[in-house]
């Protein structure tokens, strides 16, 4: 559900699942590349919405941090939920997210994924 705040659109949020989440930072090979990097978010939205396992997905760019301790050198980073290690083994197995990785995969140069479970 959308819905329009002076202006802004604003999406219904969907409660993190605490039992699994998935997060992934993408370093692309040409991040000042503004056709790769269309051609990056394209794709991984594509994939985002077709998805039928992701509960909560997040996709974002690292903010201008005036910190030591926060790690900026990442191009992309994606936080999805899953309400089991179960759902997300089938999410690394459905055809959206291999042709999301075929897709892109020549536009990163590293990949680092971090999974956790709730305590």
């Amino acid at each position: 559900m959308t819905s329009s705040v002076f202006g802004q659109k604003k999406t219904e949020m969907k409660e993190f699942d605490s039992n699994f989440s998935h997060t992934v930072f993408f370093w692309l090979k040409n991040p000042d590349n503004a056709s790769d990097r269309a051609a990056f978010e394209t794709s991984l939205k594509k994939f985002l919405d077709n998805s039928g396992y992701a509960k909560t997905k997040f996709i974002g760019t690292p903010p201008k941090a005036s910190r030591d301790v926060v790690d900026g050198s990442f191009t992309y980073s994606l936080i999805l939920s899953f309400d089991s290690a179960e759902s997300q083994q089938a999410y690394q197995d459905e055809a959206p997210h291999k042709l999301f990785i075929a897709e892109s995969e020549d536009l990163w140069k590293k990949v680092i994924v971090y999974d956790s479970t709730g305590i």
